[in-house]
């Protein structure tokens, strides 16, 4: 059974961390690309962070390049998002997807985890 499991979200004031983490498990972790994204009350979702299969790039949206950091542990199909110097624009739920690298009709969404930033 393929689960992909968000948290870590939580309330923070601005310019706090949080360190979000996504768990996977029912397929091969280590052949997906993994993602973050996000979606506000009444806006699109969003492409946050991007990181590749065997972790050797990243990407990330201009609004948080510098504040956030994606990384994996794929003996622990895990990926995180750590987010630092939080602002309220960064207030969403978070959602972790899983495509694989090879095959993109495969992929996988979790549930979403939501990060409140209070001014």
């Amino acid at each position: 059974q393929v689960q992909v499991v968000e948290s870590g979200g939580g309330l923070v004031q601005t310019g706090g961390s949080l360190r979000l983490s996504c768990v996977a498990s029912g397929f091969t972790f280590s052949m997906f690309d993994m993602f973050w994204y996000r979606q506000a009350p009444g806006k699109e979702r969003e492409l946050v962070a991007e990181i590749t299969w065997s972790g050797d790039k990243t990407n990330y949206v201009d609004s948080v390049k510098g504040r956030f950091t994606i990384s994996r542990d794929n003996a622990k199909n895990t990926v995180y998002l750590q987010m630092d110097s939080l602002k309220p624009e960064d207030t969403a739920t978070y959602y972790c997807h899983a495509l694989h690298h090879w095959i993109s009709y495969s992929n996988y969404w979790g549930q979403g985890t939501q990060v409140t930033v209070s001014s």
